[in-house]
């Protein structure tokens, strides 16, 4: 009797005998405004066949009705209020028959007014929790707070059903079940819709991979071909935010994780073959003896010839891993964790190489081939060392050595094998970036300053200034081009206070701008900038008109009405159209740190760029054949003037024209071509962001006879004498005399004019450039 009979028994389970977990869904809280008549209904359900109960403080259920679809049994309690003499949270526990599952519910019950309300999370008070369901065809919830009268989402398990069930799989599979096990991951993950979008989903697929890789004692051809299938589903460029997402969470791994996976597949292949991805974004290359390899043009490894024999080499090339990996390296700062800024300074500029060889290699040599040419500072040859981070891994640079930088080349060499890339200072650094903040800042409060002056003065002159009707039209242009900048520079400065920008609030961990707000802000900014373009345009057509067309005529009506047509309209129009074709897809504005027109989903901004470069452009040919109108007739009209006052009336004229009418926009051009160029960055920020002075000074206070009102002056105009002459630039001789006595002397000169052609609706007096 004292004997103990010990029995086992053991026997292989396959896929028919994996029963799916049970998926208890129901709200975790519910929020109750105190009094309320009816009953709060509590809902639980579960897959068939599974069944639950609702329990509360005891062992007994609670009296609950059931109701089936067909594929759920649900149950549902109806909580009789009672009185409310304060707050209340019981809490209910739904627990799957036969089975230790269970779930939660609290009830927060107070007399204390909602103060969110959302057909999605319900109601609720600041501070609490609300959840929802996921998506038909995704397991999981959403978890989100109140706060500041809006539902904030906290947390997002959901995930696509039929991979959640293919991890529960995974977490038991047997090694006779790989190969089936990967086809049929590949399939599911090629027909799944929009898979890219769902970061949770990417972050599980690549925890089932890890487990394949775990379980796997050698990888044939079919097997890793369907790896590598899998994996070519998920690092697409549409995956791009996805994976930025999975980057700035603290608590998830996903990328490090992948990379990890695919070495641990890449060590126990075992027989030699190549394989391309369906995209072409993955490129094995197995082979043996083989010491120097191009892959594809990309990435050169060369191995020297250590005199090892059997000796295999496995590469796997990722060429659009830069989107997937971080860019973290050892010097990265930790506290941009759980925030999307993971670095801003750094950029993966080549394609990831990973190397496996069955022998120890102290000397290799990889050259890269730069993905962005444009970059051309500070490569850091890399490797993804697993270590760094308590484990969440970074790039490494200890033992690899830059060699040298030629023809778009990168040629590093290290000593030991991993997976390698490069990594290039994107040219804008921390420090720049709050550099360019302060010049902008700064050059918009001045702009604003001189904006304002500028249309107090216009107001104050406005009656002796606009005698006829070019000058008229002149000053209803600057007037408009004032105002419209005005506006479009609060907008900026709102917009600015509504998105958080990391330079300046690093302790924030959520850059994600308020889409309403911000959306309303850049509109407005995107139609008065559009609006100054145009305004700008205005005048350049005004000018050349005046110019050209020298005896015709048109009335002040007609001018007008083509003018706001084309200062408000054209831009109203497009501005319009810009939201109606991005807004319905979200792709409106940028996502994060700034409220501007998106440029990666929808090329938004384009609708911005298109028009007003096609401005500048327009009235760069109106500056060229004004400037040889006024050559040719400077030349036939005067023929005594000599070379240095046509230098200075061309000088004069570009030196007003430029700033006037945005030409130093171009200098945009110049920055998203050479992104590097600090130098082109500043001149660009500074001369744009002091537009409103440029109109002041260029507009207002070098217009003579505006000068000669606001000094108590009455100012003459004359045809024929010298005492006030006018240039054909819109400067009278008075500013021209400024000029001169720069240089210590004052000369006399006849300068042309061009008159008005007089009819019947118009004074008539001649009227000269002077007032324009």
């Amino acid at each position: 009797m004292g004997d103990v009979l010990q029995f086992r028994q053991e026997r292989d389970v396959i896929g028919d005998d994996i029963q799916e977990a049970p998926s208890i869904e129901s709200e975790r809280q519910i929020n109750v405004e105190c009094p309320e008549e009816d009953p709060v209904p509590l809902e639980c359900c579960v897959q068939s066949p599974f069944k639950v109960k609702w329990f509360k403080d005891s062992l007994t259920p609670l009296d609950a009705g059931v109701t089936k679809n067909g594929t759920s049994f649900c149950l549902t309690y109806e909580y009789p209020l009672v009185a409310c003499s304060g707050p209340t949270s019981p809490t209910f526990t739904c627990k799957v028959v036969d089975f230790d599952y269970r779930r939660e519910t609290t009830l927060s019950i107070s007399k204390e007014l909602f103060t969110c309300k959302d057909a999605d999370y319900g109601d609720g008070r600041e501070g609490e929790l609300s959840s929802k369901e996921c998506p038909p065809g995704q397991v999981g919830e959403k978890i989100a707070k109140c706060d500041n009268g809006k539902w904030i989402l906290l947390e997002d398990t959901c995930v696509i059903k039929v991979i959640k069930k293919l991890l529960v799989s995974s977490g038991v599979l047997q090694v006779e079940d790989v190969p089936d096990f990967v086809e049929k991951l590949s399939e599911e993950v090629k027909v799944i819709k929009n898979v890219t979008k769902e970061p949770n989903t990417i972050s599980t697929i690549v925890e089932i991979l890890g487990n394949i890789a775990d379980v796997t004692l050698e990888v044939n051809k079919p097997v890793m071909k369907s790896v590598l299938q899998t994996v070519d589903e998920i690092i697409g460029e549409d995956s791009r935010e996805s994976w930025t997402a999975l980057n700035a969470n603290e608590n998830n791994n996903a990328s490090s994780d992948l990379l990890g996976s695919m070495e641990l597949f890449s060590a126990k292949i075992n027989e030699t073959f190549t394989f391309t991805s369906r995209t072409g974004a993955i490129l094995l290359n197995r082979s043996t003896n083989s010491f120097y390899a191009n892959l594809n043009n990309s990435v050169v490894l060369d191995i020297p010839n250590t005199g090892f024999r059997n000796v295999s080499i496995t590469t796997i090339t990722f060429f659009t891993l830069n989107i997937v990996m971080p860019v973290r390296n050892s010097s990265f700062n930790t506290s941009l964790f759980n925030t999307n800024n993971t670095d801003p300074v750094n950029a993966i500029n080549a394609a990831v190489v990973l190397i496996k060889v069955n022998e120890t290699i102290r000397n290799v040599t990889l050259s890269y081939t730069k993905l962005n040419t444009t970059l051309t500072q500070d490569p850091q040859c890399v490797f993804w060392n697993f270590r760094l981070f308590d484990n969440r891994g970074g790039w490494d640079s200890d033992g690899c050595q830059f060699v040298s930088d030629m023809n778009d080349t990168v040629t590093c060499r290290c000593d030991h094998l991993t997976s390698f890339s490069i990594l290039m200072s994107t040219g804008i650094p921390q420090e720049f970036e709050e550099l360019l903040d302060i010049i902008t800042y700064v050059g918009v409060g001045i702009s604003l300053a001189s904006l304002v002056i500028c249309l107090i003065i216009e107001g104050y002159v406005w009656k002796a200034i606009t005698k006829n009707s070019t000058a008229f039209m002149r000053h209803v242009s600057l007037i408009n081009t004032a105002l419209s900048l005005l506006i479009a520079d609060i907008c900026f400065i709102i917009g600015a206070s509504i998105a958080d920008n990391p330079a300046e609030n690093p302790e924030k961990n959520n850059y994600n701008v308020p889409v309403d707000s911000c959306s309303t802000a850049t509109f407005f900014m995107h139609l008065f900038y559009l609006a100054v373009f145009f305004w700008m345009l205005v005048s350049g057509l005004l000018l050349l008109y005046r110019t050209v067309m020298v005896f015709s005529h048109m009335s002040k009506a007609v001018m007008l009405a083509i003018g706001f047509l084309l200062g408000y309209g054209c831009p109203l129009i497009i501005a319009v159209v810009t939201v109606a074709a991005t807004a319905p897809g979200e792709g409106y504005i940028t996502n994060k740190e700034a409220c501007w027109l998106n440029w990666e989903q929808t090329r938004a901004l384009l609708a911005f760029v298109i028009p007003a470069l096609t401005i500048v452009f327009i009235n760069i040919i109106i500056v060229i054949v004004v400037l040889f109108k006024m050559l040719r007739r400077g030349v036939g009209d005067a023929a005594q003037r000599d070379e240095r006052h046509t230098l200075v009336v061309i000088l004069r004229c570009v030196a007003i024209l430029t700033p006037l009418f945005g030409l130093t926009w171009s200098l945009g051009v110049g920055t998203m071509l050479d992104s590097t160029n600090r130098g082109l960055h500043i001149v660009f920020a500074l001369f744009n962001s002091l537009q409103g002075f440029f109109i002041l000074v260029f507009g207002t206070l070098l217009d003579s006879k505006i000068r000669s009102i606001l000094a108590r002056k009455s100012p003459t105009t004359s045809t024929g004498s010298n005492t006030t002459r006018s240039t054909s630039c819109g400067i009278s001789s008075t500013g021209l005399n400024w000029f001169h006595r720069l240089r210590g002397r004052r000369r006399r000169r006849n300068v042309y004019q061009v008159s008005e052609a007089v009819n019947s609706g118009s004074a008539g007096a001649p009227e000269s450039f002077s007032n324009i």
